[in-house]
């Protein structure tokens, strides 16, 4: 399998795994800061490599009227302050080609979203940029599937490239969580991220946004861990109830020392 590096994290690594985590959107600059520094101090205590996430813009929301960030010229902005003050990486989500470019020149890593892990012109501009790209599989999407978009990314001559699980649609307002998908990703030569936040999400299921289970967060990371993930993904906030995005669906700070802990064990045994 092909390892992936940034700096002196290493994505592929048997020993450990990778957490990439925050807040589904950036709320402001105080937000981002704290939820940044919290974590960083987290994964400093367990020696683990961390990589920070919150999205400028969020393009893709239930609802006309849901927030969706500052926007990508704030965002940004955030974001490199976010670099400067904790020393750690960053990904956001980017949703259109015309901001490639920008995005390229804060972000570390691209990721691209799960809707769109099939529109290639999205796809071949992240990847021409050289940088690492994060692809998020569509819910719509089988394993194997995977390698068209491998071959897309490769065929730029990038091989920066990490698949991210996020479960599949199972029926209406519903994911399921296929550990299957991780190995077979992986046998395509990738590592793989398992985002455990999403997976429980529950797509629309509030009418006007998406709901979620987060009590079910621990044992899916769990679950990936044990099937061989290289990473592991957590939409993270301070108080799940008050999110601007993803509320539902995501991991309160407070639990996360204990569950990447956890996890930790885990990979010991299994690596």
């Amino acid at each position: 399998m092909n390892k992936v590096s940034l700096g002196k994290i290493v994505f592929g690594s048997s020993k450990k795994f990778v957490f990439i985590g925050g807040p589904c959107v950036i709320e402001s600059e105080k937000s981002a800061l704290r939820h940044a520094k919290a974590l960083c101090a987290i994964a400093k205590s367990l020696q683990l490599s961390f990589v920070f996430k919150a999205s400028y813009d969020k393009a893709n929301r239930t609802s006309l009227d849901a927030y969706r960030g500052p926007g990508i010229k704030e965002g940004l902005r955030i974001l490199q302050l976010v670099k400067d003050e904790c020393g750690v990486p960053v990904v956001s989500d980017v949703h259109s080609v015309a901001d490639i470019e920008q995005a390229s020149r804060v972000l570390d890593i691209i990721q691209i979203p799960a809707f769109l892990c099939r529109q290639t012109d999205l796809v071949v501009a992240a990847a021409r940029t050289g940088k690492i790209v994060n692809v998020k599989k569509g819910q719509f999407m089988s394993p194997a599937e995977v390698g068209n978009i491998i071959n897309k990314v490769h065929a730029q001559g990038n091989k920066k490239l990490l698949i991210t699980e996020r479960g599949f649609s199972f029926g209406y307002n519903n994911l399921v969580s296929d550990f299957r998908a991780i190995p077979i990703v992986r046998g395509l030569g990738v590592p793989v991220v398992f985002d455990a936040t999403h997976s429980v999400q529950m797509p629309g299921g509030q009418g006007s946004s998406s709901g979620g289970k987060r009590e079910f967060i621990p044992t899916l990371a769990q679950c990936a861990i044990a099937a061989g993930a290289d990473a592991l993904f957590c939409e993270v906030h301070e108080n799940p109830a008050k999110a601007k995005c993803d509320g539902a669906n995501s991991l309160s700070l407070k639990d996360v020392k204990t569950l990447l802990s956890r996890l930790q064990k885990i990979k010991a045994i299994v690596g």
